[in-house]
């Protein structure tokens, strides 16, 4: 051992440039991953949880005709808890939800959007706040991306290492027909929500969500489902002034 020691040291002595660049390019490589590592533990995590309340999903027909078929609307609510388990502080930059159509035909739309998930990439802006009356009492569920007009308070979405928030997302798909909505099963049917955070990263959650009529969705929200209609009529009368 001894012998190899000696060995060593006069190898050193002999090649002290090279010893000098091998360990200063250990010392930059070092510091490259220390500071990859280091973003790396400092990130945020969204702890994604979708509540009891306003979590449901409603198709019903629209009255009118799409060719020979008739024409239903999709309108989604689900009220979420967000939690920031991460290293980080991130905002809620922006939230998607995915499903599955009822497709049935192997097609081209069956392999996007039954072996896949078709997307609501932008949430809408609900016309009322959702709320529900229990009789003696009324509770009012806060939005998590609009203003909430009865506290007339938007919900902070910039979320602190160990904060979470609460609030409902809403969503619309436009007219369609056939089996382009929700594929439910027993009484629901399977989402996959996508979170954005203001540093690019994604947050999955999968679960399932009732499925009801839309006179039980409009218990909650007597709009429920109606603001597609609302902005269609305010195009038409920009159109005729």
């Amino acid at each position: 051992m001894i012998n190899i020691i000696k060995i060593c040291a006069k190898w050193a002595n002999d090649n002290q440039g090279v010893v000098t660049i091998a360990v200063f390019a250990a010392t930059i490589f070092l510091g490259w991953a220390s500071g990859i590592f280091g973003a790396l533990r400092h990130k945020p995590i969204f702890k994604i949880s979708v509540l009891d309340g306003p979590t449901f999903c409603s198709t019903f027909p629209t009255g009118e005709k799409f060719k020979d078929y008739d024409s239903h609307r999709t309108a989604i609510a689900v009220y979420l808890k967000i939690a920031n388990v991460g290293t980080a502080p991130a905002s809620i930059e922006s939230i998607f939800i995915g499903y599955k159509w009822h497709l049935n035909k192997i097609n081209i739309l069956w392999l996007k959007y039954r072996l896949f998930w078709f997307w609501l990439e932008n949430t809408i802006t609900s016309l009322e706040d959702f709320k529900y009356d229990f009789g003696e009492h009324i509770k009012v569920y806060p939005f998590l991306l609009q203003l909430t007009n009865a506290t007339m308070r938007e919900t902070k979405t910039y979320l602190q290492v160990g904060q979470s928030v609460n609030g409902v997302v809403y969503f619309e798909q436009k007219s369609s027909w056939g089996g382009c909505f929700p594929s439910p099963k027993n009484g629901t049917t399977k989402i996959k929500l996508k979170i954005k955070d203001s540093f690019g990263g994604s947050h999955i959650k999968k679960t399932t969500i009732p499925v009801v009529p839309i006179e039980e969705a409009r218990k909650y929200c007597v709009t429920f489902g109606k603001t597609y209609d609302a902005l269609r009529i305010s195009q038409s009368k920009k159109n005729e002034t």
